[in-house]
């Protein structure tokens, strides 16, 4: 399946969303941050999220 930037941007964007509703609620000690990295054997950008103190 082949995705372009536009539409990796857009599913990523949809899913930060969603993953950012809970947190309003209850909210966790760290900081998520996403890095957008290129995957050789995907062939495609990949979204690496990581939770910093």
């Amino acid at each position: 399946m082949k995705m372009s930037r536009r539409g990796f941007l857009a599913s990523s964007g949809a899913a930060l969303a969603v993953r950012s509703v809970p947190q309003i609620a209850g909210k966790v000690s760290g900081r998520r941050v996403l890095t957008l990295v290129y995957d050789k054997a995907l062939g495609m950008m990949r979204a690496v999220e990581r939770v910093v103190p």
